[in-house]
């Protein structure tokens, strides 16, 4: 039976075994697939187009391949019915979960519940995407304009937008090998170590200053082209925000100057607490962590993966579940830190994020000086009342658990707790008319516009006529309660 016979067979072209990847199936999916995304035949596309790919993964591969002006392109061809294939994998691993479910819920001795359908969820949001070769040629273009700063020291592949569908996807041939090819570096007469520097750089940039960064930096996908790192295959991209971005440099300062309650509060910030999450003994297992560290006195003894991980694992031990994004980063910046490793040792990843992270905290802070003055910080004082309770709260669970080691428990004292919540809102409205009070007086002295017809700051006036008030209100309501 020959090849056209085979064809004529199959409901449509593509309809063929991808168990093994034998010249006919090869044939199939250069002549007929490319054929069926744009419309033209291989000859009209390509000047040279190769059979024997490149590479091959479970979804698609890769072949070689010369347009008609002479480019050279890779060409990523997925498999036929491959997501048909899925769909259905995914429909029965979806019935699986629920059945693991409904299983979990009645083991009430369970420690932490796993939505498994939910995980499934994401499993398969995440297949759709990587199905679809659109979403990469996206990421790939997005990373070329907006990750690349200076191409001269570092780049990535270009988008063939006519050759670029939902199931194929071409961009530019990387003439080049493997990032992992350390002494093929060398023989070919480039330093691993320069090489290498450029990486991490341009990582960091991707991570604090665009906010998105390549979620799988392995050594396959960082090649060496002309003396030149590569970043390939965006099929995995983070995205993170300013925010998220702010909480990073939150928490790695806090590890950096053994911040407890900084450290801490920012944990609980990036994840979702649960009602089993206990802040008290996180803080003292977070402090035996800074225990281990207590003997470095040097960045370049840190491990910023290992940091990260251990910061991970002791917000899944207390029931604080972080986001995607989160997890994403910790394994891309442990991949990173691999690769960094091998080609130059005594680079240090975290002692250059720290870097960064003070450049960064300085700029912010040039930024406000220029915004201060004598309005805000009346301002600045009100806010700083306003936090009160928040501060005493930590201050008390400081001391509890760096003194006095006494964990209490009120059941059924309703009443007490209420006389002790009615105290605190009176002594922290005392504390506020007093502040505003002294505030005001200061302010007296200043020439600030408008004023009274005596001369007064009008601003000052109104805060003492109002401090007073407050007091006088304060005093009442605690005779009252007596």
């Amino acid at each position: 039976m020959n090849r056209n016979t085979v064809l004529s067979k199959c409901s449509t072209p593509l309809e063929s075994s991808i168990t093994d990847i034998d010249n006919r199936t090869v044939k199939m999916i250069k002549f007929h697939h490319p054929k069926r995304e744009t419309g033209k035949k291989i000859d009209e596309l390509y000047q040279e187009f190769r059979d024997k790919p490149l590479g091959s993964a479970s979804i698609g591969q890769a072949h070689y391949a010369v347009l008609k002006d002479g480019t050279k392109v890779v060409t990523k061809v997925q498999r036929p019915l491959i997501a048909d294939m899925m769909r259905k994998d995914f429909v029965l691993l979806k019935k699986l979960g629920r059945v693991i479910n409904t299983i979990s819920d009645t083991d009430d001795d369970s420690e932490q519940m796993i939505d498994l359908v939910s995980v499934i969820d994401e499993l398969e949001k995440v297949t759709n995407e990587e199905l679809d070769f659109r979403i990469e040629a996206e990421n790939t273009r997005f990373f070329k304009e907006n990750c690349i700063a200076d191409e001269e020291k570092i780049t990535c592949p270009s988008v063939i937008d006519e050759l670029t569908t939902e199931r194929i996807f071409t961009m530019t041939f990387v003439d080049g090998y493997s990032i992992a090819k350390k002494e093929r570096l060398m023989d070919d007469g480039y330093d691993p170590e320069e090489i290498g520097a450029v990486i991490p750089d341009n990582y960091l940039h991707q991570v604090l200053d665009v906010g998105t960064f390549h979620a799988d930096p392995h050594q396959g996908n960082l090649m060496v082209s002309h003396g030149k790192p590569v970043w390939i295959d965006f099929g995995m991209i983070g995205r993170i925000t300013e925010a998220d971005v702010n909480m990073l440099q939150a928490l790695i300062l806090s590890l950096i100057d053994r911040d407890l309650d900084t450290l801490v509060n920012t944990i609980m910030s990036i994840g979702a607490t649960s009602p089993k999450t206990d802040r008290n003994k996180l803080l003292e297992d977070a402090d035996m962590m800074f225990d281990k560290y207590m003997n470095v006195t040097n960045l370049q003894e840190l491990d910023l993966s290992t940091l990260l991980e251990e910061v991970t694992s002791l917000a899944d031990k207390h029931h604080i579940s972080l986001p995607g994004k989160y997890t994403m980063l910790v394994r891309s910046i442990a991949t990173i830190e691999g690769v960094i490793e091998q080609l130059c040792p005594e680079l240090n990843l975290f002692q250059m994020i720290t870097d960064k992270l003070m450049e960064r905290v300085k700029k912010n802070l040039d930024v406000k000086q220029e915004l201060i003055s004598a309005g805000k910080d009346v301002l600045g004082v009100s806010k700083k009342v306003a936090k009160m309770p928040e501060l005493a709260y930590d201050a008390l669970n400081g001391m509890v658990k760096g003194r006095m080691k006494m964990n209490l428990e009120l059941i059924s004292y309703d009443e007490i707790l209420n006389k002790v919540n009615e105290t605190t809102r009176n002594v922290i409205l005392a504390l506020f008319a007093c502040v505003l009070f002294i505030g005001s007086c200061v302010l007296s002295s200043t020439d600030l516009k408008p004023q009274t017809p005596d001369g007064q700051p009008l601003i000052a006036a109104v805060g003492m006529v109002f401090s007073i008030a407050l007091a006088i209100y304060t005093v009442r309501r605690m005779s009252k309660k007596k």
